[in-house]
């Protein structure tokens, strides 16, 4: 009897501890993930990055993007890599229940809040905390679900734009095969330079015009320098903004570069409003608002400039 007592007891709590590996396992690994449905960011009109209490907010118009009241042009690329992580956003693992974010980089002070509209219909909240340890994956909570979550994607840097850093840095932009005709200006001296076909030449299989360079006066130019000088002039970037002066403030610049093709494109760089800074203020007739270009980039354009009208030896 004592035996059969034993086995009685034995099976009691081999049932009993089955029972609790199997509903706490299925507790563990089978919890119900939340279901987030695809944004498709051609959808999305705007978004709101909130960060240690600075907001940034990005309008659409017209298939471009802008920011803030001021409406500054917002650097496309930029955008579409939030657009594409807000779209897509995809959660693969729970991570705490616990309520405590401060390990997670997602307590106030540090996460980075995200507001998706489509028109006037919020569609997309959730917070953004620091990257998991696989370097694969961000912690995220969402919009009214107090749980930790690992997102798919390492993402959070795509998210830690300053105003500055998502606006358009590009000030000119051109084809440069469109250019017929520069006008360089260095102070009051002004130098016009147009493209023309140099007289027939014969060669064995048929008669070929030359496309040549030169200046009011005839002399004839260096073509690679003239196309260098382009290439350095189309698609230029601006290291920063001017925000406290508008185009008008700047007056007698330095240098002034006229391109005409169909448009006409004009860039004129000014003197350095402290000698001691390593960028000089410059104005663009492809963009609103004053801006600083690098010192390599202007010593590289002055370069070109000299080279062009250096005598050939």
């Amino acid at each position: 009897m004592k035996l059969k007592k034993e086995y009685i007891i034995l099976v009691f709590v081999i049932i009993v501890l089955t029972l609790y590996l199997v509903l706490h396992g299925t507790d563990r690994t089978h919890y119900q993930m939340p279901d987030i449905a695809v944004i498709p960011q051609n959808k999305i009109t705007q978004l709101e990055i909130n960060r240690s209490g600075a907001s940034i907010v990005l309008n659409k118009k017209d298939n471009a993007w802008y920011i803030g009241p001021e409406a500054y042009p917002a650097d496309l690329e930029k955008v579409n890599d939030m657009l594409g992580i807000i779209e897509k956003l995809t959660v693969t693992a729970l991570v705490s229940e616990s309520e405590s974010y401060i390990r997670y980089d997602l307590s106030n002070d540090k996460k980075i809040n995200v507001k998706a509209w489509e028109g006037k219909a919020l569609t997309r909240e959730f917070d953004i905390g620091k990257s998991a340890s696989t370097f694969r994956h961000t912690f995220i909570r969402l919009k009214e679900d107090p749980n930790v979550y690992h997102a798919r994607e390492d993402f959070r840097l795509k998210f830690t734009q300053t105003l500055e850093g998502l606006r358009d840095k590009t000030v000119m932009s051109f084809d440069q095969t469109d250019i017929r005709q520069l006008e360089i200006s260095k102070g009051k001296d002004l130098t016009v330079i147009t493209q023309s076909e140099s007289a027939q030449k014969e060669t064995e299989k048929a008669e070929q015009k030359e496309i040549i360079w030169q200046t009011t006066e005839g002399q004839i130019l260096d073509k690679p320098k003239i196309n260098q000088l382009l290439s350095a002039l189309s698609d230029m970037e601006c290291e920063t903004y001017v925000n406290d002066k508008n185009k008008e403030d700047f007056q007698d610049p330095n240098y002034v570069v006229k391109l005409k093709g169909d448009i006409e494109y004009i860039i004129s760089i000014f003197p350095k409003t402290d000698e001691t800074a390593n960028n000089y203020p410059a104005v663009s007739s492809e963009n609103d608002y004053p801006f600083l270009l690098s010192d390599s980039q202007v010593d590289l354009i002055v370069k070109i400039i000299g080279e062009i009208f250096k005598p050939k030896e």
